[in-house]
């Protein structure tokens, strides 16, 4: 019993009523241009005028219904009224290219383009029905009780007449017409709230563009991880072991503590500038230009590894310069991420870079001894995430090449990457 009557306590009941409501007094002035066929065919029946008005009236706020404004606050107001989950309407391009109502290739079917309308017409009908009948049952509730204004009630059934015409019977049947009033309320609600997103929501064709969208947001995010790992990954592993050396070498050699302290402040800057893209595209949907670190860049990364001590053999075969765009930018990533996986993962020794550009193709490598464990200089332990070689390999995989990482004999470690240059059609 008590469950029944939630629905009537609910605030969101009453809203979604005014709602209602509310189309139907802003049908309203239609309804004056509808009245002006009647107007001039007054020689026609009285019934045939009546559904003249109501066929005009009904095509009015249909066509009322097409505009995508229109749409737009009904959306809006469903969301805020009604308490239903419902996505902004989107610009859907057509096959030239243009926002209209379907995707590129598509053609809207007739259900797409007039389920607005249809809802406009069941908003407008529930409401001028839901705002009569609660508008009398609301009337009788108030001024039955007592006879008030001399208000009496009658039913006739069967040729047998019974009438309500004051004392504790006038009461009750007044708290009845309460009830059906708010009643009333609740049938349009949930009538407007089943209705909304099936007329309301999005199209087929709104759908794919929204699938589209996810797509995007869900690539864009996961290029942002791979940046966040990859840059300040790697800037966090050779300050950790710059900052160990400088500790060390502060007394004894203050020169090589200043170098160290340098080169940490630069890979501090650097990780910076990618942090602040990162955070920009986060908080804005047009976010800045994006760093470009490329393979030209290459030498400083290696300078700032060489200040913890580290020894970095590089050898070049080609022209680096010849890799441009993303690929270089993707080239210096991978590298980037071996380079900090050999300083957590190595045990000392030399690290071997390779870079071997052809016009076909770009080879990557990172060749390390193998040590014990994630370790610094210190002997402390490294914490790693695990995503660093799935994320190499995704990132070579959307280049459409190949990538090798696993030991290379009893004591090294090598990754080597293969990346086309140019893409075969």
């Amino acid at each position: 019993m008590i469950k029944g009557l939630r629905p009537l306590l609910r605030r969101s009941t009453y809203s979604g009523a005014l709602f209602a409501y509310g189309a139907a007094l802003a049908s309203l002035p239609l309804l004056s241009f509808a009245l002006l066929p009647a107007l001039a065919w007054r020689s026609a029946p009285q019934g045939a005028q009546i559904v003249v008005v109501l066929l005009g009236w009904a095509a009015l706020i249909g066509l009322a219904g097409l505009a995508r404004t229109t749409r737009r606050v009904l959306v809006v107001s469903a969301r805020r009224l009604l308490r239903v989950s419902l996505p902004e309407p989107v610009a859907v391009p057509t096959p030239a290219g243009r926002p209209g109502d379907g995707p590129a290739g598509a053609v809207p079917s007739r259900a797409d383009r007039w389920r607005t309308p249809l809802w406009l017409l069941l908003h407008v009908a529930l409401g001028w029905t839901g705002a009569l009948a609660s508008g009398v049952l609301l009337f009788a509730g108030l001024t039955l009780p007592g006879g008030w204004l001399g208000a009496e009630v009658g039913l006739s059934l069967f040729g047998r007449t019974v009438r309500v015409e004051g004392g504790w019977q006038s009461w009750a049947v007044g708290l009845g017409c309460l009830l059906l009033a708010a009643s009333v309320c609740v049938v349009v609600t949930k009538a407007l709230r089943w209705s909304a997103p099936r007329l309301l929501g999005p199209s087929a064709a709104e759908r794919l563009v929204l699938a589209a969208e996810r797509e995007l947001r869900l690539a864009e995010r996961n290029r942002l991880a791979h940046e966040l790992h990859d840059s300040i990954g790697h800037t966090l592993t050779t300050t950790t072991i710059q900052a160990a050396v400088a500790g060390e070498v502060l007394c004894i050699d203050p020169v090589a503590a200043r170098a160290a302290l340098r080169s940490i402040e630069e890979s501090s800057r650097a990780a910076l500038e990618d942090l602040d893209y990162v955070l920009g595209v986060l908080r804005e949907p047009e976010a800045e230009t994006a760093p470009t670190r490329t393979l030209a860049d290459l030498p400083e990364l290696l300078d700032r590894l060489r200040h913890t001590g580290a020894v970095v053999e590089l050898e070049l075969s080609g022209d680096p310069a010849q890799v441009r765009g993303t690929l270089s930018r993707a080239a210096y990533r991978i590298l980037q991420e071996g380079l900090t996986n050999a300083m957590r993962h190595g045990a000392g020794g030399p690290i071997e870079v390779r870079v071997a550009a052809t016009p076909d193709r770009l080879e990557l490598g990172v060749v390390n001894r193998i040590g014990d464990g994630p370790r610094t200089s210190k002997g402390r332990a490294f914490p790693t995430s695990g995503h660093g070689l799935p994320g190499l390999a995704e990132r070579v995989r959307l280049l459409h090449g190949e990538i090798d990482a696993g030991p290379d004999g009893p004591r090294h470690w090598r990754l080597a990457v293969r990346l086309p240059v140019r893409l075969s059609p």
